[in-house]
């Protein structure tokens, strides 16, 4: 069952300004008291890459990042590098930017611990999780038989290059 959506429009009484981070553009707009053009909800004109990330920038280069790192972590790991990574998730997890994503993935990670027994196995368990995410948020799911083709090898067709 997927969890309620939070109000991503709460942010730290003691800054009185919205987490960007916690905040996507129209919450961030309906907090200002503007009510937001159609043209501006539909992503057709983003931010110049100046401006801090909002919560969909900040997660989608999440994904990115971490799918990468997933894609090139080594296929026979040691037990130190194991262990780094599983460390690495958990402290992930505290230090999130969005508080409300960050609790999310500690509760999953109590039930579904990262299998980083090698390359593929951390991989896919990557997969899962940002499909699990996705669910969530109603979004479509990843197949994630291609998890290499998009995040190390680039798509069979040599789109990438």
């Amino acid at each position: 069952m997927a969890a309620p959506m939070p109000d991503f429009g709460k942010h730290d009484q003691k800054s009185k300004k919205p987490c960007r981070t916690c905040t996507d553009f129209t919450t961030w707009m309906k907090m200002q008291g503007k009510t937001p053009k159609k043209e501006e909800t539909t992503n057709s004109a983003p931010l110049p890459a100046e401006c801090p990330l909002d919560r969909d920038d900040l997660g989608r280069n999440t994904w990115s990042f971490l799918h990468t790192m997933a894609a090139y972590f080594p296929e026979s790991p040691s037990q130190v590098q194991q262990k780094e990574m599983k460390d690495f998730v958990h402290l992930f997890s505290k230090y999130y930017p969005c508080d409300y994503c960050a609790e999310d993935l500690r509760q999953n990670l109590k039930t579904n611990t990262p299998d980083t027994s090698n390359r593929h196995q951390f991989s896919q368990w990557l997969c899962r999780l940002h499909n699990d995410v996705n669910r969530k948020l109603g979004k479509p799911e990843f197949d994630c038989r291609r998890v290499d083709e998009r995040w190390k090898d680039g798509w069979k067709d040599g789109s990438c290059g």
